[in-house]
């Protein structure tokens, strides 16, 4: 490879380096604010989703499952609000919305059924693990212990999925189109609370 190619953590997956960095691409400082400041809002959401479902589901017997899922998301959210602070990022602003937001989402797709609840899961923790995983190709070994926390977390995450799927997740009404939906409102809110 060339001085100025990104050299690769596997096939698919290169580092962002001084030398790989295009115009418009974060400085390595920026980039780990982002990724602190994305991850702690998304563990923050995906309580809040929980806590929708819980709302309505709490008499089913997808109870005991939800709560497991809650919890690992507590000790999640506790982690990267701890790293945060430790290192003086800024949470984003949309806290407030994502608040509002992810326990409507849980509690709306509760409302619809156990499955959609259980499908609203699969969307969200599948664009996670893919989330995570980029994240996770973009640190270099001096970020070894974020990275590795990363990496557990996305496995929880992807364990959440396949716990969904367990469950019912592809019985729920209009299951293609309401994981797409979902996945696609992921996805934006990773995008904006990286920026704002």
């Amino acid at each position: 490879m060339g001085r100025h190619a990104p050299y690769l953590v596997d096939e698919m997956s290169p580092k962002v380096t001084a030398e790989a960095r295009l115009p418009g691409d974060p400085d390595k400082a920026t980039l780990l604010d982002q990724i602190i400041r994305v991850d702690q809002a998304g563990e923050y959401g995906a309580k809040r989703i929980y806590e929708g479902q819980l709302a309505v589901l709490k008499d089913t017997d997808a109870a005991p499952v939800l709560k497991a899922m809650l919890a690992q998301e507590e000790e999640h959210l506790k982690t990267f609000t701890a790293i945060m602070a430790k290192r003086g990022v800024r949470p984003t602003a949309l806290a407030p919305v994502w608040h509002v937001a992810g326990f409507a989402l849980g509690a709306a797709t509760a409302l619809l059924g156990k499955e959609a609840a259980m499908a609203c899961t699969v969307a969200v923790e599948d664009v996670i693990g893919e989330h995570y995983a980029h994240q996770a190709a973009q640190l270099s070994d001096d970020e070894a212990e974020l990275r590795e926390t990363i990496g557990t977390f996305r496995d929880d995450e992807l364990h959440h999925r396949d716990e969904s799927l367990r469950h019912g997740a592809e019985s729920a009404p209009a299951y293609p189109v309401l994981t797409g939906a979902i996945k696609a409102g992921t996805r934006l809110a990773i995008w904006l609370s990286k920026r704002i």
